[in-house]
């Protein structure tokens, strides 16, 4: 008990201490770490005008949810000493709902496993990166946890509720509302093993009725705090339009800069449909197990949406923890720790070389994001297929299993 607590105590110091460093102000500024959606900067930019009687949705820079400006620019107010501080709170958050989560699918009371599954959320450099820059996936990534950990305590106002907070600040959340439903209907435990119908589809109704409703709510006090909806054009049309092309460990941007006018809406549309189209048969193969069809279903927008994050892939790999009796069925994980690790190198070298140094292009740091998308698919791939084989049990002695 003492050294778990001394190891935490130690791994809250340390974050500080990197969080007050002047020589990782740098971060802010990295495109892997921070979006348009998500920038430290962008925020400290729309703040000021908010604050100066500016409406900051007039420009085309800041595309933060309003909640986010009232929250920042009242209760928490954001300065050089006080913002480590909040994103650690919001990084403890997500080590402690992850915890619960593991908790409450495994029932297992091992205080070693929970301290491992919290180091390793705020040691993973996925998640701890981004959180030094400050960007706004961290608080996403946060209460994508807690959500799923109120989900599975049963505590569907709650759960639906931070997942209308979570709708507000990075729209593809709204996918998450199907899993995290039936998560809060069938429970967390592991049922991998042992496949059985859900046959109370019903009772989805009332849950999906009060989540519109939270999101009706938060929407109608965003207008009130910015003055009107325009917001939602400049925050949620963001995730549809694509307005902003700037580079990021995403596959959007380098192929709508390429894209000719007239072909952009369809394309546009397709990669959004692109995006939606596996929840509901993910939904329906796992009814017996949502916690794991929410988890496939979180690598798939991380990997497919318009303007992710490392901090993205970062939740992804943090709650494989989550889930260890799939552990013995995956396939490719030294492969997939490889391309991690190959497109951890690629990605800020060919930045670099393409626009600090001005020796590459953008073809260079595109491929690079290539291998990162494909070191997520890999992840998902192999996850989604141990996941399934779990569910044929263990192989009798003389017999093979064949694919047909």
């Amino acid at each position: 008990m003492f050294l778990r607590r001394l190891g935490l105590g130690t791994l809250i110091a340390a974050r500080l201490l990197l969080a007050y460093h002047p020589a990782l102000l740098h971060l802010q500024d990295d495109a892997q770490l921070s979006s348009p959606l998500t920038s430290y900067k962008r925020l400290l930019e729309g703040i000021f005008l908010f604050q100066n009687g500016v409406d900051p949705y007039t420009g085309g820079t800041f595309r933060h949810s309003p909640l986010l400006l009232a929250l920042f620019s009242t209760a928490f107010p954001l300065s050089s000493t006080t913002a480590p501080i909040i994103w650690l709170a919001f990084d403890l958050l997500g080590a402690v709902s992850l915890a619960k989560i593991y908790h409450s699918r495994t029932q297992a009371r091992d205080r070693n496993r929970n301290f491992v599954l919290v180091a390793f959320y705020l040691l993973n450099p996925y998640q701890l990166l981004p959180s030094l820059a400050r960007s706004t996936a961290s608080i996403e990534n946060a209460l994508s946890l807690l959500a799923s950990a109120f989900a599975c305590s049963g505590k569907s106002s709650y759960a639906l509720l931070a997942l209308a907070f979570l709708t507000h600040l990075s729209m593809p959340a709204v996918l998450l509302t199907l899993p995290i439903s039936l998560l809060i209907l069938r429970g967390p435990h592991s049922s991998l093993a042992t496949p059985t119908a859900f046959h109370s589809w019903s009772k989805l109704i009332p849950l999906i009725a009060e989540y519109s409703i939270y999101v009706g709510i938060l929407s109608i006090t965003a207008s009130s705090i910015a003055g009107g909806v325009h917001w939602s054009y400049k925050t949620w049309g963001a995730f549809l339009t694509l307005p902003d092309l700037t580079p990021n460990p995403g596959l959007w941007w380098y192929f709508f800069t390429e894209m000719f006018d007239h072909f952009r809406p369809f394309f546009l549309a397709t990669f959004s449909i692109h995006m939606a189209i596996y929840v509901v048969p993910l939904s329906l193969k796992f009814q017996h197990d949502p916690l794991f069809a929410a988890y496939i279903i979180l690598g798939i927008v991380g990997l497919l949406k318009p303007y992710p994050t490392l901090a993205d892939a970062g939740l992804f790999l943090t709650l494989l923890g989550v889930f260890p009796e799939i552990y013995q069925y995956l396939r490719t994980p030294i492969v997939t720790a490889l391309l991690h690790l190959h497109s951890s190198l690629l990605l800020p070298l060919f930045h670099k070389l393409w626009l600090s140094q001005g020796t590459g292009n953008a073809n260079f740091f595109y491929a690079s994001t290539l291998v990162f998308a494909l070191a997520n698919g890999f992840a998902i791939l192999d996850a989604l297929q141990a996941g399934l084989r779990v569910g044929l049990g263990t192989r009798p002695d003389g017999w093979e299993l064949v694919q047909i």
